[in-house]
């Protein structure tokens, strides 16, 4: 069926009422606050309303993407065609276990830093590396995020994911019917950065250093996590807060004042990207009204008004300057989406 953002979206306010929107800047929903209107933006709050969303856009072979709190995406400034939806599923309970563990069964929209604020005054701990990685839960799974020596893997026993990839594969007159499954920690591939979902949605550059964005299927990404089980141990909530507190405070002493997302670079092996885009003498270049930071390298800053173009070039200006002066060919930390012309 052709994709006429009018006529879907006044199917689908009757339902969504509020959390429906047409040509919503997708820069409200980024953490680089850069980015052109989504087509129709839709917040989902419970998994049946995911569930009949993607069934739905499979059958009428509508394209949805669907994102978590954006912090780590460049929307383009010419937007993204069809429909974006927001994972807004926050719920979580705590399992007790015999020998004074829990399982934290946690949906893939809570938000890392609320759930430590909830978690440290009962002491249960595991997380904290966490309280500055702004992104949920979810998000954090694609990357193996991490801080401090520590990563989401290493807590992380198993995901639910909602399998949409026959969709992709489905012809024009067929309809594949995605379905639930779960993946355990050894069958995740989790490494530094990395998970099995991040190569379906990493950025490459091209032998002239453009950027290079992941192909987009019709239903993005094909595998949407939907539940994590955490596992957690009893500590000293007191104890806790001193190291929550004390993560926090490195955090401002490291990273930028100003609007921005996370780092930009992954760090190579037995390198630092900040130090390598500094010695390539790009720390404080500017783009427009983007700039790399000068606190910390690996971040770029929005400075007021940055266009999604102003990031990207600042992303292939500094790529290209390590390359050539150290000889080291960062690998980005950001995935882009949208409609690109570079």
């Amino acid at each position: 069926m052709t994709f006429d953002t009018e006529t879907i979206y006044n199917e689908f306010h009757p339902y969504f009422q509020q959390r429906v929107r047409q040509h919503e800047p997708l820069a409200r929903h980024a953490a680089f606050g850069a980015g052109g209107p989504a087509d129709v933006w839709i917040s989902l709050e419970s998994q049946k309303e995911l569930l009949d969303l993607v069934r739905l856009c499979a059958q009428e072979h509508w394209p949805l993407l669907v994102v978590g709190n954006g912090t780590n995406i460049l929307f383009a400034d010419a937007g993204v065609h069809g429909i974006v939806a927001h994972i807004a599923l926050a719920g979580y309970r705590i399992e007790k276990r015999s020998d004074g563990s829990a399982l934290l069964l946690a949906e893939a929209g809570v938000s890392w830093p609320r759930l430590l604020h909830e978690l440290a005054p009962l002491g249960w701990s595991g997380l904290e590396f966490g309280v500055g990685i702004p992104g949920t839960l979810g998000g954090g799974v694609i990357s193996n995020a991490g801080a401090y020596n520590e990563e989401l893997g290493r807590v992380l026993a198993w995901i639910e994911v909602l399998d949409a990839r026959g969709c992709n594969t489905a012809g024009e007159d067929q309809i594949a019917v995605p379905f639930m499954r779960r993946y355990l920690h050894d069958e995740l591939d989790l490494g530094y950065r990395h998970s099995r979902f991040r190569e379906q949605r990493q950025v490459l550059f091209d032998a002239q250093g453009q950027l290079i964005p992941a192909p987009r299927g019709m239903i993005e990404p094909a595998e949407i996590i939907t539940r994590l089980g955490i596992q957690l141990q009893h500590e000293d909530p007191q104890q806790m807060r001193k190291t929550l507190a004390q993560y926090k405070h490195d955090r401002q002493l490291n990273e930028p004042t100003q609007r921005h997302a996370g780092s930009i670079f992954k760090d190579p092996p037995g390198r630092e990207a900040s130090q390598l885009i500094e010695q390539a003498g790009m720390k404080g270049r500017v783009h427009g009204r983007a700039q790399i930071s000068e606190r910390n390298p690996n971040y770029m800053v929005n400075t007021g008004g940055a266009r999604a173009a102003d990031v990207a070039a600042l992303i292939m200006e500094a790529h290209q300057a390590v390359l050539q002066q150290c000889g080291v060919d960062l690998e980005l930390d950001v995935e882009l989406h949208g409609e690109w012309k570079l």
